[in-house]
C-alpha cells in the first residue's frame, strides 16, 4: 500500500494531500530508511518512525486497513511500540 494512502486510512494525516506533504518533506522513516516518495510501498511488519506535535511516535503495521474507517477501526491496524516525548533540555533549545 502506499504510504500517503496508509497514513490517510490510518487517521495521522487529516487528507491525503497532507499526508503526500508530510512524506515529500521527508519527515517519515520506514525500517530505518527516510522516505521521501508518496508511492513507497508499506506492508505489514514494517516499522514507521512519524513526528508528531509532542516528539515521536514508532508504529509497527500489524494489518493494512481496506478503507479510511472510524478511529478505534484504524487503530487496530498498528501497534505503537514508542511514543517518546521530546526531553525537557530538547523543548528549550527549539524555544527562541
Amino acid at each position: 500500500m502506499r504510504i500517503d494512502k496508509l497514513l490517510w486510512f490510518l487517521r495521522f494525516a487529516g487528507s491525503r494531500g497532507l499526508a503526500q506533504g508530510w512524506v515529500e518533506e521527508g519527515h517519515i522513516r520506514v525500517n530505518g530508511r527516510r522516505i521521501e516518495r508518496c508511492s513507497a510501498a508499506v506492508k505489514v511488519g514494517d516499522i514507521m518512525v512519524l513526528p508528531t506535535h509532542g516528539g515521536v511516535r514508532v508504529i509497527e503495521i500489524v494489518t493494512l486497513p481496506a478503507r479510511r474507517g472510524p478511529a478505534p477501526e484504524a487503530q487496530g491496524c498498528y501497534r505503537v511500540l514508542d511514543a517518546a516525548p521530546l526531553a525537557p533540555l530538547a523543548r528549550r533549545e527549539i524555544e527562541p
